[in-house]
């Protein structure tokens, strides 16, 4: 799918985490819970104990064999470096730690608005939705106009709201796309529950998949092209082999928390995840 659309679209490279231009955000503002992704507790506002002074993470290459598979799933869609250099002019939050809370409170939000920029993106880039594309423009548009309020703005938006707006359009855009399958019956597992399930091979074109868990699936060489995977859990899935080509509202992240080899087949606009190689 093309990373840019015509008009006032967004460009996809704005919507990528640049960690270099970040104050470290994702690794102070965020909860963490000693679990299988995480090897400690942290509170919210309190940064991570491998976050060094320049804002990088002291074991970034080593994060899976640490016990820190989590932080190499977590995508802010380019919110940490909106948030650093825009709304915050560049002000990191150890030289101002006035603007610590304030700071650590805008993230997430913007970090909502910024994956939302990314579903609508890709939804003006689906032929088979033009008919709603204007709609998706103007809801678009209207996002990124959220995203450049200035800090104080951010604790009255009501981002939920705006999300359930954008989300009813990406469902009808999904369903648009998802008809032109040719299969008399579509399969619906919409957050269905399918951990460790055996789906070697299974042609699911134009499956609704929003929400399914597929925790540690096998879904070594399934089709999934035209499959909507708006919020599928693919943590630990086998992705072996898997075309996934034209899949619906896939995301960098979902692949980072997946297993896959050189012959999964990715949409031009995601990268194949380093540890796939090992």
């Amino acid at each position: 799918m093309p990373d840019n659309v015509e008009g006032p679209g967004i460009d996809r490279a704005a919507l990528r985490a640049d960690c270099a231009n970040c104050f470290g955000l994702c690794c102070v503002a965020l909860t963490l819970t000693r679990s299988a992704d995480f090897a400690i507790d942290k509170d919210a506002g309190k940064p991570c104990q491998n976050l060094q002074e320049d804002f990088r993470c002291g074991i970034h290459t080593e994060l899976r064999d640490r016990g820190f598979p989590g932080c190499t799933v977590y995508d802010c869609f380019g919110a940490g470096q909106k948030v650093s250099g825009e709304t915050f002019d560049g002000q990191d939050w150890r030289r101002a730690p006035q603007t610590a809370q304030q700071m650590f409170q805008v993230f997430p939000v913007m970090r909502q608005l910024h994956e939302l920029l990314w579903y609508l993106t890709e939804a003006l880039s689906l032929e088979p939705a033009r008919p709603l594309h204007v709609e998706i423009r103007r809801t678009l548009d209207e996002t990124e106009r959220l995203t450049h309020l200035p800090a104080d703005a951010f604790r009255e938006l009501d981002v939920a709201g705006h999300r359930d707006v954008g989300a009813e359009l990406l469902l009808r855009a999904a369903t648009l796309v998802r008809a032109t399958v040719p299969r008399k019956k579509k399969r619906d597992h919409r957050g269905a529950d399918l951990i460790g399930a055996r789906l070697r091979g299974a042609d699911l074109r134009g499956a609704d998949l929003r929400g399914a868990y597929l925790i540690a699936a096998d879904l070594t060489g399934a089709d999934l092209c035209l499959a909507d995977l708006i919020g599928a859990d693919f943590r630990d899935a086998d992705l072996a082999g898997a075309d996934l080509t034209s899949s619906l509202f896939l995301t960098q992240a979902q692949l980072n928390a997946a297993k896959g080899d050189a012959a999964t087949r990715l949409p031009p606009s995601l990268g194949r995840p380093a540890h796939w190689d090992r």
